[in-house]
């Protein structure tokens, strides 16, 4: 049997599967800081399937910029290449694709079920739809229909340096200067950006153990933790500035879709969050933002909905 290899590598999990013709099979999930090299992962991976297994060809997605076939993850070790991949792992062809671009391939592929919608607005078909996935880091990308052929811009808009939209936000930026001198919206709209936000609401005065970003989710979640409420709430509303802000950038009638892993634990958060307030609070242009939905991609691991169309769209 002659498959695909369609792999998902992020700086805390990588996900494998093979895609057998039209099939997608079993999504297998390790920690990315388990091995020392891609190629290790991807041994381990390929060394597991059934005997008669044959993979010729792999098309992988990777969270950070992909140049030349080539790509440092932003927050892991790893350093992956398309050439080195396929060499040492005897396939035919290796594709590397930033991870929010492929998400972003996926967007026609997801159905009503697998988004929830926060806020009004409306998603106009014909037009563009920005991605923003926090997870470990801050993924944005953008899917551009098309009468001919659709398609996808990747970015790094997730390095843009972050605003503040009233005093208390401003507050936390001026902290985050003091710590890093660039804030960016990943320093913010990340996991790690949640400890920065929870350290710098008060989170970690007098010695107390910081949390790691699950211990606040989840401290907010159950409303034992006045603190982690409060950190989650102001990354509610940062986030929907930012998406606010991307909406413009991108024209983004078609609708802001929230992935990553931190969006869909929080989607009853976000639902009444200052999130959607956030969003369309942009002056003159509110009366544009505030058509403009904004939902959050539920459907588990999303990624490989992208993957499946880049690889099988031309034979790769």
């Amino acid at each position: 049997m002659t498959c695909r290899l369609l792999a998902d590598v992020g700086g805390t999990r990588t996900r494998f599967a093979l895609l057998d013709g039209d099939r997608l099979g079993a999504i297998e999930s390790v920690p990315t800081g388990a091995y020392s090299s891609a190629v290790d992962a991807f041994r381990h991976f390929l060394n597991g399937q059934a005997e008669g297994v044959v993979v010729e060809e792999a098309v992988i997605a990777v969270a950070g910029p992909v140049s030349g076939g080539r790509c440092k993850l932003t927050n892991a070790s790893w350093v992956l290449e398309s050439e080195q991949l396929q060499r040492l792992l005897s396939l035919r062809d290796v594709t590397l694709v930033n991870d929010l671009a492929a998400l972003a391939w996926g967007v026609p592929n997801l159905t009503d079920g697998e988004v929830v919608t926060i806020g009004d607005g409306y998603c106009d078909p014909g037009s563009s739809v920005v991605l923003l996935a926090p997870g470990t880091g801050l993924g944005v990308a953008c899917y551009i229909p098309g009468a001919e052929a659709p398609h996808v811009l990747s970015s790094e808009g997730g390095h843009a340096t972050l605003a503040a939209s009233d005093a208390a936000e401003a507050s936390v930026v001026e902290f985050l200067r003091h710590r890093f001198d660039h804030v960016s919206a990943e320093r913010v709209l990340s996991g790690s950006g949640l400890v920065n936000l929870h350290q710098a609401l008060g989170g970690h005065e007098g010695g107390a153990e910081v949390l790691t970003p699950e211990e606040i989710v989840r401290g907010a979640l159950q409303g034992d933790n006045p603190q982690a409420a409060k950190a989650v709430d102001m990354f509610c509303g940062f986030l929907g500035s930012f998406a606010g802000d991307l909406a413009l950038l991108f024209g983004a009638k078609g609708g802001v879709l929230l992935g990553g892993g931190i969006g869909p634990r929080l989607v009853s958060v976000l639902q009444r969050s200052a999130f959607r307030a956030k969003f369309v609070r942009k002056g003159r242009f509110e009366p544009y933002a505030a058509r403009i939905a904004t939902r959050v991609i539920v459907r588990p691991e999303p990624t490989f909905l992208g993957l499946k169309v880049l690889a099988t769209r031309s034979g790769t």
